[in-house]
């Protein structure tokens, strides 16, 4: 089956095309830096299928990784992988930009689970917790309010941005290249293997984004250190256990 990859998330966007029957898997690349992804990712899909001799009409799947990230990237890429989808009738994988990074960390603790962090800007986390391969939980996280959940002694951190492994350097995390849609596909791959499939219709981005009114509401007197902890804990208790995204 051949895939068409899409992640313009980050300051630099990149595609891919992979054919699951080739090992490798990964055909080929290409990078859309400095932000170009609206102007240059649909020109940049039909050179790199072109170049590979791969027809639009060949293509099997589309995936998509949908954030979080720049707003305007995500749109982009999330917009251009359901349309595809929709005039390819194609099923469309969406993966998360925090499980991709999770997965670039390596195994210091065996069966560990893995804190991602992304800057979200305002002093906040774009926070995802995985083990075993599956999503526990994402969201947007304080910095008081990651240090409350996180425990060093059972868990393990990935950053891929110097400035919050600086801010953190205490919690010693793994400082990681920028994840590129290359490091999406075998998660993507995974998720073909068990045909777990986006709706296309419904597929939103994944923005991890507070609300205006929790953004400037007025804090509420707290009389415990560990209320938010125990706040985070019962919230992420109540979510189900799911494929990696």
């Amino acid at each position: 089956m051949k895939i068409l990859l899409i992640d313009t998330c980050g300051a630099t966007g990149s595609i891919a095309l992979a054919e699951t029957e080739r090992s490798p898997a990964l055909l080929a690349s290409a990078c859309l830096p400095g932000r170009t992804a609206s102007e240059r990712l649909v020109a940049t899909i039909k050179g790199l299928t072109a170049s590979n001799e791969i027809s639009l009409q060949s293509l099997d799947v589309i995936a998509v990784v949908h954030g979080p990230g720049s707003f305007t990237g995500v749109r982009v890429g999330l917009s251009a992988a359901k349309g595809l989808c929709e005039a390819l009738g194609l099923p469309l994988i969406a993966v998360s930009r925090l499980a991709v990074l999770a997965s670039r960390a390596e195994p210091l603790h065996t069966a560990a689970p893995v804190y991602a962090l992304l800057d979200a800007g305002r002093g906040e986390f774009y926070c995802g917790l995985y083990a075993d391969g599956l999503c526990r939980s994402e969201a947007l996280l304080s910095r008081e309010e990651f240090l409350a959940e996180f425990n060093s002694a059972a868990a393990q951190l990935v950053v891929c941005e110097p400035s919050i492994a600086v801010a953190l350097v205490a919690l010693a995390p793994q400082l990681v290249a920028d994840p590129t849609v290359e490091d999406a596909l075998p998660l993507v791959l995974r998720r073909l293997e068990q045909r777990a499939f986006d709706e296309v219709a419904t597929i939103d981005a994944n923005y991890l984004r507070r609300t205006d009114a929790e953004i400037f509401a007025k804090p509420k007197p707290r009389s415990d250190a560990s209320t938010s902890s125990v706040a985070i804990s019962q919230a992420t208790a109540t979510l189900p256990e799911s494929v990696v995204r």
